[in-house]
């Protein structure tokens, strides 16, 4: 089934958080999924003083969209902090994280699988 159809609503209302399995203060909501296809949409939330290094450095069959709304990221692996309003778009197999947010951070991110 393709993704829902949905009008303007507050996700944070309509949908608790859920928890990150491995890493204490990541949390998303997923907004939309397309079950035969695996693609989603979701947001993510770092809570603040999270660490990902327990889920290690990330690299995915699928691409990846990341836009940061609120607060900060900082990459391990590149020793390079991401800040509000960044965008990144990550193609299949692209390394990335672990991350820490002394601070907090929301991102708004698109995963989908195709060419």
């Amino acid at each position: 089934m393709p993704k829902p159809e949905y009008e303007f609503f507050d996700p944070q209302e309509k949908w608790e958080w859920t928890p990150i399995e491995g890493v204490d203060g990541l949390h998303e909501i997923v907004l939309a999924k397309d079950e035969d296809t695996g693609d989603y949409t979701r947001i993510l939330r770092f809570t603040p003083g999270v660490d990902t290094t327990p889920l290690g450095e990330q690299r995915h069959d699928f691409w990846e969209e990341v836009w940061i709304v609120s607060g900060a990221i900082h990459d391990l692996g590149l020793k390079e902090t991401f800040t509000e309003g960044m965008y990144a778009c990550r193609p299949p197999g692209m390394p990335h994280g672990p991350w820490t947010s002394p601070d907090g951070c929301i991102t708004f991110e698109q995963r989908y699988y195709g060419k």
